[in-house]
Formats: structure tokens, sequence, C-alpha cells
């Protein structure tokens, strides 16, 4: 019973938190790479362009809930979704349009367009902090609880509950079905197909006719659609802050580049492995401890929760000092 009722504990601090927080990472880290597979450089604005994304997001939820619109026990912001992303695919095209493209033509190098998409974060941060304000925006309704601690201890007798928030459900699945629908649609179609040909070969993929704006603009749309769903779901699952998704830009990128740069299967194992290690650091075992038998007045919690992205800093480091290439080195689209 007292290994169940650490079980139980680590499921609900750390298992089902972290499990949550890695398919936020993942799918941010998703963007990231679909990114750099395509233009070869990493987009510093994309914790900004997840931050447009959701801002559109709870400026038509909150339309929608003072016109008395409602999805149920869900959050209503799953039905002003698809504003949020067909914004968020408008800003990215009209900045691709007017500021990468040029890039593009001049055959600049990397180092360029990333100093180009710090300009372009400022911009978008700017506008962001203009139309919404710089403080915590709430905009999460519908049922709160999948199954509340109190009725999970009923149901087994433990003395520790486990609650699992809507959002946290939500969240895993809508992540399970965009990845299977986005490595579908990369393996499947013949446009995803022809971003894997021009990412693995760009000179040889022109010379078999396929168009390079067409696959610039396919990725484009598919990282705003991503970007703006990781945005929400953080969102929903934490609060909505403008210069919180600049500070998730450090774990988003480690996520990326731990699991290896251009390699979608490396974004979601490292998106998984930044969440985890985070989680796991700051969180404090004496409870666990007492559980099993060991008693103790330290916390048992190797870091703060203060410290929490020093973590992805200190996994990024380690990796880029053993192995820069990541896990999934060469597997790319």
């Amino acid at each position: 019973m007292e290994l169940l009722n650490a079980l139980a504990l680590l499921g609900n601090f750390l298992i089902v938190p972290g499990i949550t927080y890695g398919c936020q990472l993942a799918l941010g880290a998703l963007g990231i790479t679909l990114i750099y597979g395509i233009l070869r450089f990493s987009n510093f604005a994309h914790g900004e362009t997840m931050a447009f994304g959701t801002m559109t997001v709870i400026l038509v939820t909150w339309a929608l809930q003072g016109a008395g619109v409602s999805f149920g026990p869900l959050p209503t912001a799953l039905l002003a979704l698809p504003f949020g992303i067909a914004a968020t695919v408008a800003l990215v095209l009209v900045t691709d349009r007017y500021v990468y493209r040029f890039y593009r033509t001049q055959r600049s190098t990397p180092v360029i367009y990333l100093i180009a998409s710090i300009g372009v974060m400022f911009l978008y941060n700017g506008l962001i902090r203009f139309v919404i304000g710089p403080g915590d925006q709430n905009f999460s309704d519908g049922e709160r609880f999948i199954i509340r601690a109190r009725e999970f201890k009923q149901m087994t007798g433990l003395d520790e509950g486990l609650a699992i928030r809507t959002t946290q459900g939500i969240t895993v699945v809508v992540t399970v079905i965009l990845v299977i629908a986005l490595f579908w649609f990369l393996n499947r179609t013949r446009a995803g197909k022809s971003m894997r040909a021009y990412s693995d070969n760009e000179d040889l993929a022109l010379l078999s006719g396929i168009d390079p704006n067409r696959v610039v603009m396919i990725a484009w749309i598919l990282t705003a659609a991503l970007a703006t769903i990781a945005g929400t779901l953080y969102g929903l699952d934490k609060s909505f802050k403008p210069f919180t998704y600049l500070q998730i830009l450090l774990p988003i990128f480690a996520a990326a580049i731990v699991g290896g740069l251009g390699s979608p299967v490396g974004a979601i194992a490292g998106g998984f492995v930044i969440a985890f290690s985070e989680t796991a650091v700051t969180f404090a075992y004496r409870k666990v401890f007492g559980y099993m038998g060991y008693e103790t007045d330290s916390l048992m919690q190797l870091l703060s929760t203060d410290y929490k992205f020093a973590v992805s800093f200190a996994i990024l480091v380690i990796v880029l000092l053993v192995r820069p290439t990541g896990l999934f080195a060469g597997k790319s689209f």
C-alpha cells in the first residue's frame, strides 16, 4: 500500500505533468525542426509565433464566450483554434514574403537568417504586448478535471490522490493525433515527399522540378499550425503571459537540439527528455522516501523550481559537448 501511495504521488506531481509538458515541448520543437530542415536556420521568433497564435485564440475565445458560445465540458479555446491558426499562417507568410525571401534570393548564410529572426521576434513581441498586454490572461473554461484527487482516493482507498486535468488529457490526445497526421503527411503525400526531398538535397530537388516557393510555404503553414496549437495547449495548461513564451524558447530549442536538429523523431524524443529532466530535478522527493520507509527533514530536492530552465540549459550544453548532432543524427525528414 505504501508503494502504491508513492507511485500515486509520483504520478500526480511528476509523471502526468512530465508527459503533458513533454507533449507541449515536442510540438514546439517540431516547428523549429521543420523550419531548420527546409530553410536551414534556427528560428528565434518561434516562441513569439506561439504567443501570437495563442493571443488570437484568446481573443476569439473571449468573443465566443461573450456571445454565449461554449464547447460543453471542453475548453471553448478549441473552437477558436482554427481562427488562431489562420491568423498565424497569415502572419508568418507575410513575414516570409517581406523578410526571409529577400535573404533567400541573396543566398545569405544561416547566421543572417538567425539575426533576422531575432528582429522578427522583437517585432512580434511588441505587437503582442500592444494588443493584449504583458500580464497573465486566463481563458480556460469547461470541466476542469477528468478525475479529481478525492475521487481517486475513494476508488482506490489510497492516502494519495491522482488528479488529471482536462487540459492535460487534451494535450496528450491532440499531440498524438498531430504527430500521426504530420508523419502521414511527410511520408504519404506528394507535398510531404517534396519537402523531404528538398530537405535532403535542395539542388537535386530543384532539378527534379520541385517548386521551392511551394515547399517553403507549406513548411511555414505547418509551423504556424504547430506553434498555435502548442502555445494554446501550454496556455490552457498553465496560463498565458507573453514573456513566458520567450522563456520557453530555451527548452524548445534544447529539445530540438537534444533530439537532433532536422529530425522530427528527435524533436519528439527531445521534448520528453527535457520535460522529464526539468520535472524530475525540481521535484521534492521527501514524501516519496517517507512512503518507502526513509524519513528525512530534507526536501530531497536537487534544484528549486526557480531554476527549472537551468536544467534545459545544462542538458543543452552537455549534448553540444558530447554529441553535437543530437540523439537522432542523420534521421531527418
